[in-house]
């Protein structure tokens, strides 16, 4: 089964030199395999495509796909007009259980979420259909109720947005005003204690961070009375102490109603779904949605890239976790050391104490360095005063180092293309190597002829990464490249900074809260602590295991190895694992 997937927003059939149907082969016998829309794009023939792919290469606007589909596929639910995007099935929601879904981005997930929040009418594929039409389809199955309940209108929706830096732009005013028009439950006064939002109940939603926003945007959801929450991404901004906070409070949600999860943080989504639906296709073209895996079972074919089940592969290669931390090597050239310094603001503003007054702290050249701790601890005013930026108020720290360095909060208003805005970074831009190493890797290749402002959250992420590797440095850091990242994203950017610093003999530094992503790109670990907003102190940087230990000591969790993936998963609160575990001191992982 072959379907053919026109992106119309590229496609300028009308102008084009290069017309796709000049080249196609079916031309030859008079067969109009692509022929003019009415809305003067191209439409592929689906019935005479011969799937040869001449026409994908001639298209100098990549506008073009030719898929083979699994031949088990029949009718999707939804299809985008004629080569538009194709979903094949639904994900159950389930009363009473918190349901994961787990895929790339751009496979479909908004889609099925708007399909199960009564937003639109599935159309089986065609152009249009009825609700008498679905219920027929699902007849017989576990989603027949759920389905008529949605045409009677019994379902009432409540939904937290996947990009929360736009909730500025719509909502105005503060937050505590905002808050009360959502407690239909009357629960507001207990949320704001568990997401510890007190602090910001007389702010302006203007004036809020990423972290803030986002729990702003949970509690909204939370609050309202409904019978279906569906929760997109609630992990990106906040520190890990958050998501668990988060987590708990989204477990509380299934008590009473259906809640549908989608996650790229896998130590999140291991901790709060009771099972998974996996989501595979290509991203643009086509998603398929599997039917509900356990947890454990569902993350773990994830990360292998196989489907036993659907006997389908997802990747040639596995998403792998090294199981012992790797170890310090010896004879590494320093490129930096300091002895304690220390930062504050104001006689009784915040204060960041770095290092030890009697040991020496070195950075390595050519490592990479993962940096955890709670938001608001001083990680950023750290790296400032690496770059010089600012100045430390006792001690000192002198460096000539050069620093690259990327910001959490992304600025994507610039009024350029993609391959310009590198271009400008980079004079290497066109080099065999950067496009080798970086800009594939990276998949940017379909993002260049893209204006900066048009892309999502996570194309611009991929972009501002690929940007900071762009500069010249001795040290590049890293805030948060994780966020709206699918998980395959994240695995590709960990290798591609670890590729780098090895490759350039240059050091980086990571902050980010997905200990995934942390465990497979640190060699060592510097640790924050303290009391947000009011202290902070810096310590390290360690071994793995002992950075790590002191982390989760402070969060008082434990982590295990899956036994088929190695992969780190959180212990239940209080089980047997977790209470020997931390006898032993063993935080991170038993050594078996």
């Amino acid at each position: 089964m072959r379907i053919a997937i026109v992106n119309k927003d590229r496609c300028q059939f009308k102008k084009c030199s290069l017309e796709c149907i000049k080249f196609c082969p079916r031309v030859r016998t008079g067969d109009e395999t692509v022929v003019l829309g009415e809305d003067g794009k191209a439409v592929i023939s689906e019935e005479l495509c011969v799937g040869c792919g001449i026409c994908i290469k001639k298209c100098p606007f990549g506008a073009i796909m030719i898929i083979g589909l699994p031949e088990e596929l029949d009718d999707p639910v939804h299809r985008y007009g004629q080569n538009g995007f194709a979903l094949y099935g639904l994900p159950t929601p389930v009363e009473g259980k918190v349901t994961g879904i787990l895929g790339p981005n751009g496979v479909g997930k908004s889609t099925a979420v708007n399909i199960l929040s009564g937003n639109m009418i599935p159309n089986l594929g065609g152009t249009s259909t009825t609700w008498e039409e679905v219920l027929e389809i699902y007849s017989g199955t576990g989603m027949y109720d759920y389905m008529k309940a949605l045409m009677e209108g019994n379902v009432k929706v409540s939904q937290k947005p996947q990009y929360v830096d736009n909730i500025p732009k719509i909502a105005k005013g503060k937050v505590s005003k905002l808050l009360e028009r959502t407690d239909e439950k009357g629960i507001l006064d207990d949320i704001v204690l568990k997401l510890e939002m007190g602090h910001i109940q007389d702010r302006n939603i203007s004036d809020l961070s990423g972290g803030e926003l986002q729990r702003v945007a949970l509690a909204a959801c939370v609050c309202r009375d409904a019978d279906f929450y569906f929760i997109d991404e609630v992990s990106p901004y906040l520190d890990i102490y958050q998501r668990i906070n988060a987590a708990r409070i989204i477990q509380e949600l299934a008590d009473t109603s259906a809640v549908m999860v989608v996650e790229h943080d896998l130590a999140l989504l291991d901790l709060l779904a009771d099972t998974v639906h996996i989501i595979y296709g290509v991203p643009g073209g086509y998603g398929v949605v599997t039917h509900p895996k356990s947890v454990r079972v569902g993350i773990n074919e994830y990360l292998k890239g196989f489907l036993p089940e659907e006997n389908i592969r997802l990747r040639t290669e596995a998403i792998e976790f090294e199981e012992h931390p790797p170890r310090e090597q010896k004879d590494i050239p320093t490129l930096l050391e300091f002895q304690q310094f220390t930062k504050k603001y104001g006689e009784d503003g915040f204060e960041l104490v770095v290092g030890s007054d009697t040991l020496g702290s070195k950075i390595k050249q050519g490592e990479v360095i993962g940096i955890v701790g709670p938001n608001g601890i001083g990680k950023s005013t750290f790296v400032n005063m690496l770059a010089g930026v600012e100045t430390p108020t006792t001690g000192s720290l002198e460096t000539d180092l050069t620093i690259a360095y990327k910001p959490q909060y992304l600025e994507g208003d610039y009024p350029l293309r993609v391959r310009d805005f590198l271009r400008s970074i980079n004079s290497r831009f066109g080099s065999s190597y950067y496009q080798t190493e970086i800009i594939k890797p990276m998949q940017l290749e379909e993002l260049m002829d893209r204006m900066l402002p048009e892309l999502s959250g996570g194309e611009l992420q991929r972009v501002a990464i690929t940007a900071c590797l762009g500069k010249t440095a001795d040290m590049y850091i890293f805030d948060e490249p994780s966020a709206h990242l699918d998980v395959e994203q994240r695995a590709r950017a960990t290798k591609v900074i670890r590729r780098f610093a090895e490759n350039n003999n240059v050091t980086a530094m990571v902050v980010d809260h997905d200990i995934y992503m942390i465990d497979m790109i640190s060699e060592r670990l510097i640790v924050f602590n303290g009391e947000p907003a009011v202290h902070g102190e810096v310590h390290g940087p360690f071994a793995m295991r002992q950075g790590m230990n002191m982390f989760l000591k402070n969060l008082n969790i434990t982590f295990r190895r899956d036994e088929e993936t190695r992969r780190p998963r959180v212990n239940k609160h209080g089980s047997k694992l977790d209470r020997e575990q931390k006898s032993k001191g063993e935080y991170y992982y038993s050594r078996g």
